[in-house]
């Protein structure tokens, strides 16, 4: 199943991306079409389409993509979850789980957008972002999963003189610059992936190819990662996790290498598809 935030609306998308069925319209009112009043209905929602036929009658619309989960209650980003991207950044390999930050909610975009760029050094950072259809404390890694209602592309844009500056680094404030943290296109449940822990991200700018990486390198996979947050603060269903990135963001070249007006960020993963910001 592929859930997207489509004109302010939920709707159900094709394989192929390009037509989908508005949700509330396709169950005749059984969902409402606002996306995040979805997630505390996931199971309700899977069984649903489960038995619907599929009627592909709204053509999609790149522009008018919006975050899947619109208004999650908790945004969670992991970082240095790559140990090749630890080693370029210079802060260290983590043990055991990786550094956990935020990413303000007013930060949050979707797909293809435009995004106005502050003073500073602005980074790019290609993720793999899972959102919750389950809530709840204390889970196990071998039943993480199944709290997962799916997967999208995500960008964790950062300002690096300012997170790195002071007696230490602040990565939430200045990684939440408005666009700051693209998701999109839509949301795809881990059943439609061939393998949901072995994904290609990939992120170009101005069509070079400036990450490239896999999720089976993650130091903490996804499913460990659910369960240790699990095991500090109570999850909720529409919660958005960005994973981590991998090596290749400006920072760790010599000389480092940030992004400009007009040019053009591209992020890609595996079997879900890929958003595109345009700097100015």
């Amino acid at each position: 199943m592929r859930i997207a935030h489509h004109e302010d609306r939920a709707v159900l998308v094709s394989p192929d991306g390009t037509t989908a069925a508005d949700l509330a319209t396709a169950s005749a009112g059984l969902f409402d079409a606002d996306p995040a009043l979805l997630y505390p209905r996931w199971p309700e929602l899977v069984a649903w389409y489960d038995e619907w036929e599929p009627v592909w009658d709204v053509p999609v619309r790149r522009e008018a993509l919006g975050c899947p989960s619109p208004r999650p209650r908790q945004i969670f980003a992991i970082g240095l979850n790559y140990a090749a991207h630890a080693d370029e950044t210079g802060l260290g390999r983590p043990e055991g789980l990786p550094p956990v930050f935020t990413k303000f909610a007013s930060s949050l975009t979707g797909a293809d957008v435009v995004v106005d760029l502050p003073e500073g050094d602005i980074d790019w950072e290609v993720e793999v972002v899972a959102i919750l259809g389950y809530g709840g404390r204390d889970l196990t890694k071998a039943d993480a999963w199944s709290a997962v209602a799916g997967l999208s592309v995500g960008q964790d844009l950062s300002e690096r003189a300012r997170q790195l500056a002071g007696p230490a680094p602040q990565f939430s404030l200045w990684k939440s610059f408005a666009g700051f943290a693209p998701v999109g296109p839509w949301l795809v449940t881990p059943d439609e992936l061939v393998n949901p822990d072995d994904l290609r991200l990939s992120c170009t700018v101005n069509d070079e190819v400036v990450q490239d990486g896999r999720t089976r390198h993650l130091i903490s996979s996804i499913p460990s990662t659910i369960a240790e947050l699990s095991r500090v603060v109570e999850l909720y269903p529409g919660d958005v996790i960005f994973t981590g990135t991998p090596d290749g963001v400006g920072m760790g070249r010599t000389p480092p290498r940030y992004l400009a007006a007009g040019d053009v960020l591209v992020s890609r993963v595996e079997g879900i598809g890929e958003i595109r910001q345009v700097l100015r």
